[in-house]
């Protein structure tokens, strides 16, 4: 019998907690990660009130500097510690791959100059469009439609642009490149950089809509990932016959390696509440994981560099958090973790090397405090554990620890 029945794991994307041992490893613009720390220089700048996860020990973490507007709970209702990577990036993809148990020990490419012009070549001769050549670099997705959003609608060339993570994205208006045909280039993009020298991470389908000045990316975003190179603790729960249920773009991390139940994309962080209540109250699911990514903390705010509009998203999750709660059985557990930085008071666009936090939380705990410091994977390795499944490659399960 599992300790737990059900565990659902929750994903603020890009929530990190301060720099890794090895930030100054990591460079954003020039500048190395060593002094980034997302959760502490919102708190620090535009003030952060979250008590609901400060209940549960979130100001409790071990720091340098206490959370500046997160009080240490004197009797915390759950358990929380931080978690440092060991992977070699600090994208989507190597954080939640690590996070269900994989090392990944090669990074993806990047493409700090662009992709180069064979890539285009192809995509130009498949396609039958062609590409805007100014727009191949790193960019914001909302600044590169805003200035080359205009002369797509005139012409009908593709925008292709990268990032600091290891991806090639394709904006399109879906007045002027159907969605059907932007997911068919896009699928071909993906087909050609599935090794080096350009082995991505993700092609992401950017479409939008609206008029020049007023351009609006849609909910139709499309990400094709790579699989994962060796067995998750995903793929270890569903060869074992129990439920694993994906909210928002977890099953395009994976490649839907594992997944067994996709509960689709996310229109927001609200919608993606909504989907995980759904989940959690469907009359099946009596025994699994659910695995929910909210997106909008890195997407919308972190890369474009908006502290108070993060603030604000960070509060709207604590206020729809007692909900969450509210749903679980007895026998649940919620872990409420990140899979990276990205400090939007920080240099550049990048993500961030951070910690990321960890809070543990239960109808069924009798205790409380604090889980010893451990690794991203740790997380697969307490939910194989609980399970009773082989763990993936890494990972230290803390399953005896929450009690």
């Amino acid at each position: 019998m599992p300790k737990f029945n059900r565990i659902h794991l929750v994903v603020l994307d890009s929530v990190g907690i301060g720099a890794a041992p090895d930030a100054h490893n990591f460079v954003n613009a020039g500048v190395p990660d060593g002094a980034s720390d997302t959760l502490g220089h919102i708190s620090k700048s535009v003030g952060l009130n979250v008590p609901n996860m400060a209940k549960l020990g979130l100001g409790n973490i071990p720091r340098e500097t206490p959370l500046k507007t997160v009080p240490a709970e004197s009797n915390p209702t759950g358990y929380a510690t931080k978690l440092e990577e060991v992977s070699l990036g600090k994208d989507t993809m190597t954080g939640h791959w690590e996070i269900m148990g994989l090392n990944i020990t090669e990074p993806f490419d990047t493409f700090w100059n662009g992709f180069p012009e064979e890539i285009l070549t192809k995509i130009e001769e498949f396609s039958g469009r062609k590409v805007i050549r100014e727009a191949n670099k790193p960019y914001s997705g909302t600044a590169v439609i805003d200035d080359f959003g205009p002369r797509q609608m005139e012409t009908g060339e593709l925008i292709i642009y990268t990032s600091a993570d290891p991806v090639l994205q394709i904006a399109a208006h879906e007045d002027i490149i159907p969605l059907d045909e932007l997911y068919r280039i896009c699928e071909y993009a993906r087909s050609i950089t599935l090794e080096r020298p350009a082995l991505l991470g993700r092609i992401i389908a950017r479409p939008y809509v609206g008029e020049p000045g007023n351009f609006t990316r849609t909910a139709n975003r499309r990400d094709l990932a790579v699989s994962p190179f060796a067995p998750t603790v995903l793929d270890k729960l569903n060869e074992a016959g129990i439920d694993t249920y994906a909210v928002g773009k977890i099953n395009d991390i994976f490649n839907g390696a594992g997944i067994n139940h996709d509960m689709g994309h996310n229109k927001s962080n609200s919608h993606g509440i909504d989907t995980l209540l759904k989940t959690m109250g469907l009359p099946e699911f009596e025994k699994g994981f659910s695995f929910t990514n909210l997106v909008d903390f890195d997407a919308v705010y972190g890369h474009r560099r908006d502290p108070h509009g993060y603030r604000d998203c960070l509060h709207e999750f604590d206020e729809r958090l007692p909900e969450i709660m509210a749903a679980m059985r007895e026998d649940d557990l919620l872990l409420i973790t990140a899979d990276h930085g990205n400090d939007p008071t920080y240099a550049g666009t990048d993500h961030t090397r951070e910690y990321i936090p960890l809070l543990a939380y239960s109808p069924s705990f009798k205790g409380n405090g604090l889980i010893p410091v451990g690794h991203f994977a740790d997380i697969s390795a307490t939910i194989a554990e609980n399970f009773g499944v082989e763990k993936a490659m890494i990972g230290e399960s803390f399953l005896d620890k929450l009690v």
